[in-house]
């Protein structure tokens, strides 16, 4: 069957073609033209085909998100398939599905790369979302102004250079996770700064535990530890993709207009269950 679609529309381009990524573009690419990146190309073609059975127009493109180069070509295509309007971001992997070098390397280095890659293709009133996490607010100690400014500024190619990442400060996969995702909702603060001369916003939202392929990983390496996160959150429950598609909606539209540069937490209270001293964190 094939489509006539209307030429000219606008671009949104999700890197991480996972079921929260699918979720959210189903809410806003009505009558827009869809490019889905991903690694995995079995996981790209099988997203395209559940978008495009709902009357989605999508292109894909197999791109690495731990690499510049592959970031870069993916961001130049979006542009070459129209204005873009939104990027989101849920590339990444979990601490138990990899290494501590390649959670930096994927989930902070990589969110960097397609930051600064989108800031320069945007359109006016363009708007963009990382998906960064909940873990992001668990480090066992508070990080030092001076290194949340490198962890801010930072050129992307530099990075990995900083000693708060080298592999005498990251031991173990749990804290390489924690400090990728505090990193991903620093950067968004200047990334904000380079998007607006654009005219365009960027924001990240921090999920909890969210029913998603990624959080079977971690329940099967970690259920007990889980299973007791969940049950001492002040909603004891977890979330799904639709709930966080909620915000990403409303933080991508005109609604947000005003908002740039920050995160929103949607965790169904296990932060303040930490803080609280309701729920001990263990970071393994």
């Amino acid at each position: 069957m094939k489509f006539n679609f209307n030429n000219n529309r606008e671009v949104v381009a999700l890197l991480g073609a996972g079921s929260m990524g699918l979720s959210i573009v189903e809410r806003v690419a009505q009558n827009r033209i869809v490019l889905l990146g991903d690694v995995n190309e079995k996981n790209l073609a099988a997203s395209a085909d559940k978008l495009r059975y709902t009357g989605y127009e999508v292109e894909t493109m197999q791109v690495d998100a731990s690499d510049k180069q592959s970031i870069y070509a993916f961001a130049k295509r979006a542009s070459e398939l129209g204005a873009v309007k939104y990027y989101i971001h849920t590339a990444g992997a979990s601490p138990n599905q990899t290494n501590p070098q390649h959670i930096i390397k994927l989930d902070l280095v990589g969110s960097a790369f397609a930051l600064d890659a989108f800031g320069e293709v945007m359109a006016r009133d363009g708007a963009g979302l990382l998906i960064s996490s909940q873990t992001g607010y668990m480090l066992p100690e508070p990080l030092s102004n001076e290194v949340e400014y490198a962890l801010t500024m930072t050129p992307a190619d530099e990075l990995e250079k900083l000693p708060c990442l080298s592999s005498e400060a990251i031991t173990n996969s749990g804290l390489a996770y924690i400090m990728a995702k505090r990193a991903n909702q620093l950067r968004v603060r200047k990334a904000a700064m380079d998007w607006g001369k654009r005219g365009a916003r960027i924001n990240t939202i921090s999920p909890g535990i969210i029913v998603t392929p990624l959080a079977y990983d971690e329940f099967k390496a970690a259920g007990e530890a889980y299973q007791q996160m969940i049950e001492s959150s002040a909603m004891s429950r977890v979330g799904n993709p639709a709930e966080i598609a909620n915000a990403a909606q409303f933080l991508l539209s005109d609604q947000a207009s005003f908002i740039t540069g920050t995160d929103l937490l949607i965790d169904g209270g296990t932060i303040a269950a930490i803080k609280t001293g309701a729920y001990k964190l263990q970071i393994r």
